[in-house]
């Protein structure tokens, strides 16, 4: 292995993130009873331009007002793109009003590296000058042919960094690529058309530290269809989706959730050569199986990642107790 090696961004379980428009803050108190992993609260696209400043007031309100972490939540807030004249307004309100509610900042069409500096060095100083007791973390939209052609530099653009996400809507666009929907398959391409750019995208996350996210299936009534761009990311390493419609969640959650026989074999390969480490040996056999140090590796994800659902389970159940 390279004695060059990225520190993994800070652990978050982002199975599911629920896409909840700032316009529409009925939908939050919704969104947070959700079994959503991560909300992300839209300024964006899901915004029209006459109601992007009220849009900011209700989020802000929003992260005020509800106890997001008391849920075991990921709270987010989509900022509109730094082209716009929105966007600082958006981070500078959103921040120094309610920053210590706020988990991230999603930016969206990242370009260059260049891009996230810009919104670290914003946060950098609005945290300074308003003691915030942690760090707000940078999560980015690669959704143009800039973005995916420059997906390795971006990645290790900024130690706030945690996790890109695949704007297949917005990069479709970019590309002058022919679709029949967001994020579904077109039958005039052998296999999935999108299987490269998602493929680039993983990798360059794995390699710096970084969580992939796959992005929004625009049909939310085909759940099949849903399922099948699902098992397909997490085929290539993802470890999540988005949800734009509520009824996604649950979709997203069951495919990337490792199965219990699954995560029990896991465990098993784990005491396995932890017993084969006690007897001076670096492999073992499991069930007909050779097993050895990458077999570890790829067992304590699993492992890791039945933990940290067993943790959001009982922080969802808390909340609810003392709702009750």
């Amino acid at each position: 292995m390279s004695l060059t090696r990225y520190e993994p961004a800070t652990s978050r379980l982002q199975r599911s993130e629920l896409a909840v428009p700032g316009s529409q803050p009925t939908l939050f108190p919704k969104a947070l009873e959700s079994e959503a992993d991560c909300v992300f609260l839209d300024l964006e696209d899901a915004v029209a331009p006459a109601d992007k400043e009220q849009a900011r007031h209700n989020v802000i309100a929003g992260l005020l007002e509800h106890d997001w972490r008391a849920r075991g939540t990921t709270v987010c807030v989509r900022v509109n793109g730094i082209d716009t004249s929105y966007m600082y307004r958006d981070v500078v309100d959103v921040v120094e009003q309610a920053g210590h509610r706020l988990d991230v900042v999603l930016v969206p069409k990242v370009g260059v590296p260049a891009d996230v500096y810009l919104v670290d060095a914003l946060l950098t100083q609005i945290e300074a000058a308003r003691r915030l007791p942690h760090r707000i973390g940078i999560e980015v939209l690669i959704e143009t042919a800039l973005g995916m052609a420059n997906v390795e530099a971006i990645a290790q653009a900024s130690p706030r960094l945690e996790a890109m996400h695949f704007g297949v809507a917005d990069l479709a666009a970019s590309l002058r690529a022919r679709t029949v929907s967001i994020g579904g398959p077109n039958p005039d391409y052998p296999g999935d058309q999108w299987h490269a750019a998602l493929s680039r995208m993983v990798t360059a996350c794995r390699a710096y530290g970084l969580r992939a996210i796959d992005g929004p299936y625009g049909d939310f009534k085909d759940p099949e269809g849903y399922r099948a761009a699902a098992r397909r990311a997490a085929a290539l390493g993802y470890e999540g989706k988005w949800a734009i419609h509520p009824s996604q969640i649950a979709l997203a959650n069951a495919v990337f959730t490792p199965p219990p026989a699954e995560v029990e074999r896991a465990r098993r390969i784990l005491d396995a050569l932890d017993q084969a480490a006690r007897d001076g040996r670096g492999a073992a056999q499991l069930d007909g199986r050779m097993i050895d140090a990458a077999s570890a590796r790829m067992a304590q994800n699993v492992v890791q990642t039945a933990a940290a659902i067993a943790t959001r389970a009982a922080a969802s159940r808390a909340f609810v107790t003392t709702r009750a």
